[in-house]
């Protein structure tokens, strides 16, 4: 059906490895068809596996109508999958991030699995966490433990008949074995490699025993753990991200447990068994599972499944070149959410710093990565990640969000509940909570605020309570204060809220003309510190429209009689 036709591979230097050879994974070729079909029919390469693909348009049933073709096989159920430990910090939102906008690019699933295999290492509300963050951030898995789905349990603690069904068929082809070393012998073992400045590694010991040897230790020992007999020659795989690789791990490593004594999994097994009877398509992880991806695929080799595409994520770093710790407690993202930075501010840094994408800009929504990420743009080279740039980030998408009319409410609200929060009791006057003067607020201030938050920060303080400012600190200011207050006030009187903020700061300025041995700069001081009580803040006309002519005129008069 297809004519024979090449296609070019492309070759490029993998930083410090050599040549390296990559599929022309987006090298989209076009073939003439033959199918007789459609005028309209048109052939590809799959931008995967480059299996010829057909994408048929109008009249006939389509397998894919997107403008990157893929072949049934990597259509067929497009799903990826995050594991995850403990509460969600920025690394593991970046890996679900990438994964999720992968698999709405291509009409996919986004799979969340959660591991919880080692069960000394549960933390407490970790699960829940992890779903809730994914929510708040706008990227929702399709299928987990919360939402269930068609491959549940998506708990691997729940899954344990299917892992222990794949030990026993591994056990009975000699492709795993007991192992009946003692946690003594093993910390023996990795403290003698250590001294003697070698990796640590299992010795292999219980790997030849005889039947007859084994009967014995089960005898014993009947819940030995079970380790898989990894082969000298580990299969060649190409990455989508890093190209051909292959990791000779029976030379530096030994034989890996993959179900420990308790009956539970280790990930090597559970990702591999998981990934099958799920039917997970593409893997999207972090690069530090490269190396270890050469025993998965032995695993998979092993019991005659057929292994996901596998793409690994450069790591992200702090901006020093160091990793990311746990231990720094700003890198959870109840930290980001409960300091008032907004999600599509943290996907727009996490993504800004990376690649993926034709150019880095700031400000790009969900919807916009969707459409630009391109994983061939995926470099080798870790993420440098400057936080100190987010409250930038956050500043644009806080404006975006302003200047739309249904989110700006939902702004109000929140802005609210933020003012009752922090004043209380303090409010002289609640009508500062009216929902046209909290919209205002915000559109007035709008591009020159990070966070909500700082609207209620001492610095507008005064926009929600009236300042303790006595008549002494205008004098000190300038000696015609009255002159000055009367002007003001007159202005109100005829001017209302009629006049923008450009038409207001003309009039302040016609206002103060004929003030001798008063300066313009003087008349504004004197406004800001009667209205706010600070020296600095926004520009007085400012000042004057967001608080109103009433209250304006309440706050000048109250200061000059003091």
């Amino acid at each position: 059906m297809f004519t024979n036709e090449s296609f070019p591979v492309v070759s490029e230097w993998a930083g410090g490895g050599g040549l390296r050879q990559r599929e022309p994974i987006l090298q989209r070729r076009k073939l003439r068809c033959r199918s007789g079909n459609n005028s309209n029919c048109q052939e590809f390469l799959c931008v995967f596996c480059a299996i010829p693909s057909l994408s048929i348009f109008f009249s006939c049933i389509p397998y894919m109508c997107i403008d990157d073709k893929l072949c049934d096989r990597c259509c067929r159920r497009w799903d990826t999958v995050i594991i995850e430990k403990g509460f969600l910090h920025l690394g593991g939102l970046r890996t679900a991030l990438y994964n999720y906008i992968f698999a709405k690019k291509y009409q996919g699933s986004f799979i969340l699995r959660l591991e919880d295999t080692d069960q000394t290492r549960l933390v407490p509300g970790a699960a829940e966490n992890i779903e809730d963050m994914l929510e708040w951030a706008g990227i929702p898995p399709d299928e987990s433990p919360r939402r269930g789905g068609p491959a549940g349990p998506y708990q691997q603690s729940q899954r344990l008949e299917l892992y222990a069904q794949a030990t026993e068929a591994l056990l009975k082809t000699g492709a795993a074995y007991p192992c009946f070393c003692s946690p003594q012998r093993l910390e023996l073992l990795k403290k003698e490699a250590l001294r003697n400045h070698q990796t640590p590694r299992y010795d292999n010991r219980c790997r030849n025993m005889s039947q007859e040897q084994v009967a014995q230790k089960l005898a014993k020992d009947p819940k030995p753990a079970i380790r898989f007999r990894l082969e000298q020659v580990a299969p060649a795989f190409q990455d989508l991200v890093y190209g051909w690789n292959r990791h000779e791990v029976a030379s530096v490593e030994g034989d890996p447990v993959i179900m420990k004594s308790d009956g539970f999994p280790t990930y090597h097994l559970a990702c591999v068994v998981d990934d099958h009877h799920m039917g997970i398509s593409h893997v999207l992880r972090g690069s530090e599972w490269l190396v270890s991806t050469a025993k998965h695929l032995l695993l998979y080799q092993a019991l005659g499944w057929q292994p996901p595409h596998f793409a690994h994520l450069p790591l992200l770093l702090n901006r020093d070149g160091s990793k990311l710790s746990k231990r720094q407690g700003d890198i959870f993202l109840e930290h980001f959410a409960a300091d008032g930075f907004l999600p599509d501010s943290l996907l727009d840094i996490i993504t800004n710093c990376g690649s993926g994408f034709a150019e880095n800009q700031m400000g790009r929504t969900l919807p916009e990565l969707i459409a630009q990420f391109n994983l061939t743009q995926v470099t080798c080279h870790s993420a440098l990640l400057d936080l100190e740039k987010l409250p930038e980030f956050n500043r644009l998408h806080l404006q975006r969000l302003v200047s739309n009319e249904s989110q700006r409410r939902q702004l109000v609200g929140k802005l609210q509940v933020l003012v009752e929060e922090a004043f209380g009791s303090q409010l002289q006057n609640r009508d500062v909570l009216n929902p046209v003067y909290v919209e205002r607020i915000l559109l007035l201030r709008q591009g020159h605020i990070c966070r909500l938050q700082d609207l209620v920060s001492p610095v507008y303080s005064y926009l929600w309570t009236r300042p303790a400012v006595g008549r002494a600190q205008l004098d000190a200011i300038s000696e015609k204060v009255d002159v000055i207050a009367k002007r003001v006030l007159g202005l109100l009187e005829r001017s209302g809220m009629s006049l923008t903020q450009d038409m207001l700061n003309g009039e302040l300025k016609k206002l103060s003309e004929g003030l001798e041995g008063t300066k313009y700069s003087n008349v504004m001081k004197l406004l800001r510190v009667a209205l706010s009580g600070q020296q600095q803040g926004p520009p007085v006309a400012e000042m004057m429209l967001a608080l109103g002519p009433k209250e304006v005129r309440e706050r000048i008069q109250k200061v000059v009689s003091s």
